[in-house]
């Protein structure tokens, strides 16, 4: 499966007729280079996998999916981390866990790891090292360039990128022999900000559980328990922004934009923030000060992370993102479409690819609706707009975003890419091998 591009401007840049990206005339695919490759059989990977920490992010559940593919299908992942709470998951996905602080920006430290990560690599007879993270990339980069093993870095979403320091620190997931984008967004942003050659990325999305993300598998009971617990009623309708408190990701513009609906008189509603502050920054300060200054604390509810993340968008009227820097594939978004409910999200937070949203499709293919980025008003007019469908129409626009994640996203085939992708890394570095072993 492969993701239509986005933008006139780089659409003949990517390809869609395969797992790998256009190449510029006259490349030749890897697997068809020099065919006594193809009689090179493909063992047993072990997969040294990077990734800052184990917790809510998009790279540490990616982290985790990628276990599960590796191990499924009879390789050995390890994964070095400083750990979290889905800790216990690397092991129930067939992996195994090493802890190591990869989350640290600390250049003495990050070059410790590289050292570590080296050492590992030896040890456990490594053959392929996949980063998560930047800080990890760094120490990942190094450990391959000292043991030659192939290096690969999946890339998310879209970094700022203010300042020559900064730009530099997020080349490092570009200087990997192949660079997994999670859509067409974020592998055009790859090749505008960093000229990366074409052939070395991979257009590959996030795997979405749809078992888990099953709107007929949840009870009443699990929904209603949600929903109390938010102090909503019956009636009352639910606005859901799913994000850590990052400003990123743009919570302070769902807040003005609830501050237009309370100013137009709209009620019987509710904003839910399901996010954690992990004490990294100011902004959840700079959240509850824009609160208190727009009168919306009554409408508003922080809940941190929650563990049925199914009911809570089972409870939710709309999910938003009003993201304001490129998020690629969020995964939320799609579980969202999963569970069936309308989204509405910023040009930033989600490609067309992934929101069919009017003007781009006909009124009866939308799963969503789109706004500009920072625009406030923008979002408040696409909430009042979908708070006066009638519940009919905001239920079949929910249950063609569903049909549509589970045509696009299956899990399966994604894992079909990656695990092909590796099959081609690991035929080319045992031909590589064989060769040296031959010569000598």
């Amino acid at each position: 499966m492969t993701l239509r591009t986005t933008a006139a401007s780089t659409s003949s840049k990517l390809s869609h007729s395969s797992h790998f990206a256009a190449a510029p005339e006259g490349y030749v695919p890897l697997q068809t280079q020099e065919s006594e490759r193809t009689s090179v059989s493909v063992p047993s990977l072990k997969v040294l996998i990077t990734v800052p920490t184990l917790e809510a992010g998009a790279a540490d559940i990616g982290a985790i999916d990628l276990v599960r593919m590796l191990a499924g299908a009879g390789h050995h992942p390890i994964v070095v981390s400083n750990g979290g709470r889905f800790e216990l998951a690397v092991e129930s996905a067939g992996g195994e866990l090493i802890r190591l602080d990869t989350a640290s920006n600390n250049p003495l430290v990050i070059a410790r790891n590289g050292l570590e990560l080296a050492r590992l690599v030896r040890s456990r007879d490594c053959d392929v090292l996949h980063a998560h993270g930047r800080a990890s990339a760094w120490s990942a980069l190094i450990a391959a360039r000292m043991t030659g093993v192939p290096f690969l870095t999946s890339w998310y979403k879209g970094f700022r990128d203010q300042n020559m320091l900064k730009h530099f620190y997020n080349g490092v997931m570009t200087r990997s022999d192949r660079v997994i984008a999670v859509s067409d967004q974020i592998a055009e942003l790859i090749i505008d900000r960093h000229h990366t050659p074409l052939n070395r990325i991979v257009v590959i999305p996030s795997a979405i559980d749809v078992d888990r993300f099953d709107p007929a598998a949840l009870t009443p009971n699990r929904i209603d328990a949600m929903r109390h617990s938010w102090g909503a009623r019956k009636d009352t309708k639910i606005i859901l922004v799913v994000g850590r408190m990052l400003r990123r990701k743009g919570h302070h513009i769902a807040i003005q934009a609830v501050r237009r609906l309370k100013e137009i008189g709209l009620k019987n509603f509710l904003c839910v923030f399901a996010g954690e502050d992990h004490g990294r920054t100011r902004y959840a300060g700079e959240f509850w000060d824009l609160v208190l200054a727009t009168d919306t604390a009554d409408v508003i509810r922080l809940t941190g992370w929650l563990a049925d993340m199914p009911a809570a968008f089972a409870a939710a009227t709309v999910v938003v993102s009003a993201a304001i820097q490129p998020e690629g594939i969020q995964r939320t978004i799609l579980e969202a479409l999963c569970m069936a409910k309308p989204v509405i999200v910023s040009d930033l937070a989600a490609g067309p690819e992934v929101v069919l949203a009017p003007p781009a499709v006909a009124e009866d293919r939308m799963t969503g609706l789109r706004f500009a980025s920072g625009d406030d008003a923008g979002l408040a007019a696409a909430l009042i707009r979908l708070f006066a469908m009638p519940e009919a129409t905001r239920r079949a626009i929910g249950m063609r975003g569903h049909d549509w994640v589970l045509a696009q996203f299956d899990s399966s085939a994604i894992a079909a890419q990656t695990l092909a992708l590796y099959s081609e890394i690991a035929r080319a570095r045992a031909f590589e091998r064989n060769k040296l072993q031959t010569i000598q």
